[in-house]
């Protein structure tokens, strides 16, 4: 059977996604195309009235700039977010949709148990540094392990993955009791006890406002044989603290390599959600498929983490109804207001999004990329909203308060506790997330084809009618289970991880 040029996904929708380029003259329903649609992009399946809602997944994404004929491109010539800023009435409906839980189910992976009972996917060294101004003595410990330039380093030690140091651009110059610091100090007490990490040494300035002594107080860390911490100024200088550093490094080296992977359940994973570079297909392939491996996950007691707040605006009904609590559901919206006097103070506003490349990919406004957005998350019910960095503590699906930026987004997961990141891309990122293993799941054939180095699953099957989304959910859920057993990502085979580590700064900079 021939695979029809376009993808009607609901009755009620006023538009169609083209499957391929369609040319003007070509048929779809029945309503002749005016003008080149691109792969991804809108066809209008009637007239459309000026200021009327058009609707796509049965959801308002935009309004109507102008009138727009029945087979019409539709895009930022046409659509808009109406003369409200998208701010239009939502029906919350707190708890509508919470259902049974499903029948509890048992898979397994090969993964590193902790002493404490902790379980983890990967065992990395991790340099922390407490201040930009440290950063440089952070890399120089790692770079002397790196298995590329010196591998006699850890020749002797095979089950450590490697020592990364995670560096960042702030730590000073900012409120000593403020928000941003509150959000510095959580992110690095998050990765300084993060599973992955077997050990971690963290490295101050001396004077920065991020005093590592108050760090420690604030996040009830203490020091051990594996979590050291000092400061440059108190350690003779850069040469002096670089070689410090080494040396604790090395006195870690037999303690964390000693490990084995035994049997663990799937419960331990903890999965941060992420879409960057999305396009018109991730909605229908790539997210909806990663959430139904979301689903197969929670099914097995394990926690999935949607994040972006930005990019859940305008989809945010969809989560409140599936809220257990409504004080669950009333977290989630209070974070939407924030968001909303953040941006606005700051002389912006919600639809800074889609970015130059999502509209390239078909997607118009904010409310459209979010709708696509929020199907990463699967069915399953919404068991917490959790504040940037927080410890996740519940099982199951979660909801994280992060910005859209997916460095920022991934790094607040994962130092809430996420051990594995699940990225889908349509226009091709390229991205990693040390220690957390980093898989990309591209939304369409012709990313894959183009940019195969950096993907690790090809969910565009589900555009060229070779795979159905409960089929690929399946392909995800095991790969998951895969990686976190050992297997390397992609993102990992090229060495992605260290960079990618930005902690969220707000507030002023002073």
């Amino acid at each position: 059977m021939t695979t029809p040029p376009f993808i009607r996904l609901h009755p009620a929708d006023d538009v169609l996604i083209a499957r391929a380029q369609l040319l003007s003259g070509a048929t779809v329903e029945g309503i002749a195309v005016k003008g080149m649609v691109p792969p991804g992009h809108k066809i209008a399946t009637h007239a459309i009235a000026a200021g009327a809602p058009v609707r796509r997944y049965n959801q308002i994404i935009g309004f109507a700039s102008r009138a727009i004929a029945a087979g019409e491109h539709v895009h930022t010539q046409n659509l808009n977010m109406g003369p409200d800023k998208g701010d239009f009435a939502r029906d919350y409906a707190f708890g509508a949709d919470v259902k049974p839980a499903a029948p509890r189910k048992e898979a397994t992976f090969m993964g590193i148990q902790r002493p404490d009972g902790r379980v983890a996917t990967r065992n990395y060294i991790g340099i922390l540094s407490s201040v930009n101004c440290s950063a440089t003595v952070a890399r120089a410990i790692a770079a002397h392990f790196s298995r590329q330039t010196n591998p006699a380093a850890l020749a002797d030690y095979p089950h450590i993955d490697g020592v990364v140091a995670l560096t960042h651009g702030t730590g000073c110059g900012m409120d000593g009791e403020g928000l941003g610091l509150q959000l510095l100090e959580r992110t690095l007490a998050g990765y300084a006890t993060h599973a992955n990490f077997g050990a971690v040494v963290v490295v101050g300035l001396g004077c920065e406002a991020n005093q590592i002594s108050a760090w420690l107080a604030h996040s009830s860390l203490r020091e051990g044989d594996n979590f050291r911490t000092f400061n440059i100024q108190d350690s003779g200088g850069t040469r002096q603290s670089a070689d410090k550093g080494i040396a604790l490094v090395s006195g870690m080296l037999a303690r964390v390599n000693d490990v084995t992977r035994q049997p663990c359940s799937a419960s331990h994973i903890t999965i941060g959600l992420q879409c960057g570079g999305s396009d018109g297909y991730s909605g229908i392939s790539a997210n909806p498929a990663l959430g139904a491996a979301v689903d197969l996950l929670v099914a097995h007691g394990g926690t999935a983490i949607l994040s972006e707040t930005p990019e859940v605006y305008g989809a945010e009904h969809l989560l409140t109804r599936r809220a257990v609590k409504p004080e669950i559901a009333e977290k989630l919206v209070g974070r939407i207001k924030w968001w909303e006097h953040y941006t606005e103070i700051n002389g912006g506003e919600m639809n800074n999004n889609p970015s130059p490349g999502n509209k390239a990919g078909g997607l118009t406004t904010i409310l459209e990329k979010s709708l696509g957005a929020v199907a990463k998350g699967g069915t399953t019910n919404l068991e917490g909203v959790y504040e940037y960095a927080e410890p996740v503590t519940a099982h199951g699906f979660v909801f994280m308060d992060t910005p859209g930026y997916d460095p920022v987004s991934a790094t607040g997961q994962v130092a809430g506790g996420a051990n594995v990141i699940c990225f889908t891309t349509g226009r091709g990122s390229a991205y990693g997330c040390a220690p957390s293993p980093s898989l990309k799941l591209a939304t369409n054939s012709a990313l894959w084809q183009r940019q195969e180095e950096d993907m690790d699953i090809n969910c565009g099957e589900i555009i060229d009618g070779s795979s159905s989304i409960q089929e690929m959910g399946q392909r995800i859920f095991d790969l998951v289970l895969a990686t976190a057993s050992g297997e390397k990502s992609k993102s990992e085979r090229h060495g992605y991880g260290q960079n990618e580590f930005v902690p969220w700064q707000v507030g002023a900079v002073m």
